[in-house]
């Protein structure tokens, strides 16, 4: 019997990737996106049993909807994975980016999680994954982007926490990449650019070993280490060039 799995945000970039690798590996997947033209064209081109539902989760509760919804067509699913996400790093800093990231990268996350962990809960086991970024480390000049991240990270140890405390066979898995070649990723020369698809492979990895904490490309847990420990003045001075 094959193992379910739901990918929030499967229409581009990650998600796409790891749609398709999962395929390969003889998943049924159930795949979200705002976009209903490539969820149909991604279902067509995977050829093995897909559902397919367009949902925006910065519309947290038609999107909690949907996803209960998906979960019913799919009959039962295993993992649930929030690659959703969005950011906001223009140079005049409007406010209309920063509510936009936080409508979905915290809102609509939170909705997603929270009901994920509530079906798992009652199903008495399950695993929910969810893409964060190397950058909830620090803050950095894409405030909001920074800090939503951070909050993907906290929140997924806290569901850990009550997980642990409430005896629920849960499993729990943060993402943490780098820079990966999308469109999430803007600008020249670019520190360590992965391939999509070689951060799709090693996503994957992470989920099938169940990891709590996945750093993609592997090589960013170094980066991590010297983001965690480096004094704050030191760290912006790298990360923006010494004044």
């Amino acid at each position: 019997m094959s193992v379910k799995a739901i990918i929030i945000g499967a229409t581009s970039g990650i998600g796409k990737a790891l749609a398709i690798h999962m395929a390969k590996q003889g998943y049924e997947l159930g795949l979200t996106g705002r976009r209903e033209h490539l969820l149909q064209s991604l279902q067509q081109k995977l050829g093995t049993q897909t559902c397919i539902s367009v949902m925006d989760i910065a519309q947290p509760h038609n999107a909690i909807a949907q996803l209960k919804q998906l979960i019913e067509q799919m009959q039962g699913v295993d993992i649930i994975i929030v690659n959703a996400g969005t950011g906001s790093c223009e140079p005049d800093f409007p406010l209309s980016g920063e509510l936009e990231t936080i409508a979905v990268n915290v809102t609509g996350f939170t909705g997603i999680a929270n009901t994920a962990y509530h079906y798992f809960a009652q199903q008495g086991a399950g695993h929910l994954v969810a893409t964060s970024s190397i950058m909830s480390l620090r803050g950095g000049p894409c405030a909001s982007y920074n800090a939503s991240k951070a909050y993907i990270a906290s929140y997924l140890e806290g569901l850990y926490c009550r997980a642990y405390r409430d005896g629920v066979d849960i499993s729990f898995t943060d993402i943490r990449p780098g820079f990966v070649d999308t469109e999430m990723a803007k600008g020249n020369g670019i520190f360590w650019l992965a391939p999509v698809d070689k951060a799709a492979r090693q996503i994957l990895s992470a989920i099938e070993t169940k990891k709590r904490i996945a750093y993609v490309t592997k090589r960013w847990q170094l980066i991590a280490l010297l983001m965690r420990f480096m004094p704050f003045k030191g760290f912006v001075r790298l990360m923006l060039g010494t004044k």
